[in-house]
């Protein structure tokens, strides 16, 4: 809505099909919902059946802020009947019915390996380093599942590691319109822990992002919801083989920082 007060909307048609008159080669057998419908409808009543490409995004909603108006921005799929010749000509709105639906995203079956990073960080005035090791347990999670991360600690310095402190971040990368990407942080917490000079430290801690405790931030990807329903964080985008990037309108991605703050002012991330 910022390009001189006109909406911005893109439309892509991936599936089309001919409802009436029926054709031949769209006849399918029906569904059980199907089959009741068709009975109650009688005649009047003409099935049909879509197969989505797995190669589609998943519906993606951007939150808005409390003073914005309008539908927000994202990625989401309907189907739309209507009368007329093709899905490119005008049609009026009494002559059209939409439904939206939801595209979801399946975990992988063949999981890889847990994520981990290590950083040595040396100080003036210090012969030896600080070394810092984190990981997770696994690589997927699910929404609402803590996520259980392992923090390694080599203080082999003169320095005195007085916090540490844990966020995780949400990467959204808005190629629909833009090469726009945002962080925004979705949870954060500072341990009670400390680390003597010359040291090692070694403890796991359970963080569990919610969409709960991020409901006022604007611009925070969630998975599409439909009316009336609730939502989670959105989910990771798993980019798979023969992906067009581009196609994808919203790449949603998670990042822990491990933060640690050292006595006389020494950071380590």
């Amino acid at each position: 809505m910022e390009l001189i007060g006109l909406s911005f909307r893109k439309d892509l048609y991936v599936l089309s099909c001919q409802v009436y008159p029926p054709l031949p080669e769209n006849k399918k057998p029906l569904t059980p919902l199907q089959e009741k419908l068709v009975a109650k409808l009688g005649d009047n009543a003409f099935p049909f059946c879509f197969n989505i490409d797995k190669n589609l995004p998943c519906s993606v909603t951007l939150q808005p802020g409390p003073e914005d108006a309008g539908k927000p921005c994202g990625v989401d799929f309907e189907v739309k009947g209507f009368s007329a010749e093709n899905a490119e000509e005008k049609v009026h709105k009494k002559n059209t019915a939409r439904l939206i639906i939801r595209k979801v995203q399946y975990a992988p079956e063949v999981r890889g390996p847990a994520p981990s990073a290590e950083i040595t960080r040396q100080f003036m005035m210090s012969d030896k380093p600080l070394q810092l090791e984190a990981s997770l347990d696994k690589e997927m999670y699910y929404h609402g599942e803590p996520v259980t991360i392992n923090v390694k600690i080599n203080n082999s310095t003169n320095k005195i590691v007085k916090k540490i402190k844990i966020t995780v971040e949400q990467v959204t990368d808005v190629v629909l319109y833009s090469l726009d990407k945002y962080t925004k942080m979705v949870f954060s917490e500072e341990m009670n822990d400390t680390v003597a000079a010359n040291s090692s430290f070694t403890r796991s801690y359970s963080v569990t992002p919610l969409l709960a405790n991020n409901r006022e931030k604007r611009g925070l990807a969630l998975d599409g919801k439909l009316k009336h329903g609730d939502t989670n964080l959105a989910s990771s985008t798993i980019m798979r083989p023969g992906m067009d990037r581009e196609v994808m309108g919203i790449l949603v991605s998670y990042k822990v920082k491990i933060n640690l703050m050292a006595s006389r002012g020494g950071y380590v991330t």
